[in-house]
């Protein structure tokens, strides 16, 4: 007698494997997993939000020291440039209370370069888990926000 052959002992094998898994079916539709959201949606909405928290210090600051306004409002138009960029919705309107501005100009202009600071870093961090695509574009708002943490610091 001959042996059975490679093939026919797959076959055999897939074919019980098959009756196996069509038999413990009891024909109830099978509960759906949560979907997963998409990390780059999340990373996006992320850095929109923290680009939005930017704009509020900003105009916190903007509304405390007018006497600013030349030096942020160039920063401050960056800054919705960048929200534009990670936005894939129109903004909203932010849930917390709007920030306070130190009393003072220069310890808003350092509050400021130490939040822009932060939101640079928190940014860089990202840069792992994101797509090409977003990660060049984090990496660039991120040396973004290193520029405006440093022109904040000149006296």
């Amino acid at each position: 007698m001959q042996s059975p052959t490679r093939r026919a002992l797959l076959s055999a094998t897939l074919g019980g494997a098959a009756l196996t898994l069509t038999a413990c079916s009891d024909g109830a539709p099978s509960p759906r997993k949560a979907a997963t959201p998409d990390p780059d949606v999340v990373l996006r909405r992320r850095a929109a939000e923290a680009t939005t928290a930017l704009i509020a210090a900003y105009d916190a600051a903007l509304t405390a020291h007018p006497a600013l306004a030349a030096r942020l409002h160039p920063l401050r138009a960056q800054l919705l440039q960048h929200r534009t960029a990670f936005s894939t919705t129109p903004p909203t309107p932010p849930t917390t209370a709007p920030p306070t501005s130190p009393p003072t100009p220069a310890a808003t202009l350092t509050a400021l370069a130490a939040a822009e600071r932060r939101t640079a870093d928190t940014r860089i961090t990202a840069l792992p888990t994101a797509s090409p695509e977003l990660a060049r574009l984090l990496a660039s708002v991120a040396a973004a926000g290193a520029v405006h943490a440093l022109l904040l610091a000149q006296p």
